[in-house]
């Protein structure tokens, strides 16, 4: 049997300055050899730099909240879900709010209140009109092997959805990402549906962990978000963390895909600004993986659009259902005609780690 997956993670937490190993100090404090301190909020440690630039607003709250919390805890279950760290409007925060008050004292509640908020800004427009509705956690299906106990590192996991999937397919998932709040509604949703999963609050850029700790890795909807610099950041990292011949599968955008092509023609094709989706060609793609990481391959995740997963189909009207279906429909069609590739919206490319 292997090791709960909680002291197998502790045991392979590492300095994002410096790379020694995190000891812990007390009850709610990592420290490393250098005198360097991360705190520990509800059990997730809070492992960002306050010495470098951050790329999202979101990080520098998550470092306040920690700092504030590890002085004085929060005192209600609202000040607990920490909505100022999640990267959503104040109009949608209100909403979480609203929705977190409303289940107080109820032994059941539809789901978590920070996901039934934050699965538009994550899952894809197509939840525009889901927002704080769902029922149900909408958990996609991972395209990979089973699992069998392997690791996987799943950056920018936001509210969990991947790294929930990855647990179903029999992965030991670590999820990572700089927005305190989502990170905790991860571990919460992973509670309730009684997957074994594990979370840290970390920029992709400086991991968190000791060198070879993750079988595989993944990571949707996040890298895009990021300068050429930063990726190369992130992808010498994630090279740190992989063992040698691990596997990692990152989504990214097509420059040349239809939908792509229509939003940098709405912004006039000027260059993107704080966190936009900046779009790559499949041979930048390919060359910046390879160089990073190892051999990399490039396939279709889906069509007219970024985030269109089958698994959200049963859940859409007529209309959004058709697109997914669509765009499932010339998924497939990709295998069997290669040129379909040049026109996907969303990609992803695999690597093997040198």
């Amino acid at each position: 049997m292997p090791e709960p997956l909680e002291s197998w993670l502790a045991s392979r937490l590492a300095c994002p300055r410096d790379h020694s190993p995190l000891r812990r100090r007390g009850r709610d404090l990592l420290e490393c050899d250098y005198q360097h301190s991360y705190p520990i909020i509800d059990g997730v440690p809070v492992l960002l730099r306050d010495d470098i630039q951050q790329t999202i607003g979101i990080a520098e709250r998550s470092l306040a909240a920690a700092r504030n919390a590890a002085g004085a805890p929060p005192e209600t279950e609202l000040d607990a879900l920490y909505i100022d760290t999640l990267g959503i409007s104040d109009i949608e925060k209100e909403g979480v709010a609203e929705l977190a008050r409303s289940h107080v004292g109820k032994a059941q509640r539809p789901i978590d209140p920070v996901v039934a908020y934050m699965v538009a800004a994550i899952n894809g427009i197509l939840y525009k009109g889901a927002l704080g509705k769902l029922d149900h956690y909408p958990i996609p299906v991972l395209r990979l092997p089973e699992g069998h106990g392997r690791t996987l590192l799943d950056i920018g996991c936001n509210w969990g959805r991947w790294s929930a999937a990855a647990a179903r397919l029999g992965y030991r998932p670590v999820g990572i990402d700089p927005s305190l709040g989502a990170v905790l509604a991860a571990k919460r949703m992973c509670r309730e549906l009684g997957l074994e999963a594990q979370f840290c609050v970390a920029d992709g850029r400086y991991l968190p962990f000791a060198p070879g700790s993750f079988d595989r890795a993944f990571s949707y909807n996040v890298l895009q978000h990021l300068s050429v610099e930063n990726v190369s950041l992130v992808l010498d990292a994630l090279h740190r963390a992989l063992k040698s011949g691990g596997h990692a599968l990152v989504q990214m955008p097509n420059k040349f895909g239809v939908r792509c092509l229509y939003h940098q023609l709405r912004r006039g094709f000027r260059e993107p600004r704080d966190f936009e989706v900046r779009y790559w060609t499949l041979a930048e793609l390919a060359a910046k993986f390879e160089e990073k990481l190892g051999p990399s391959a490039i396939s279709v995740d889906c069509f007219f659009g970024l985030g269109l997963q089958a698994s959200d189909a049963p859940m859409m009207p007529p209309a959004k259902r058709a697109l997914i279906y669509g765009s499932e429909a010339l998924r497939h069609t990709s295998s069997l005609v290669p040129l379909l590739l040049q026109s996907a919206d969303s990609v992803y490319v695999r690597s093997i780690n040198r």
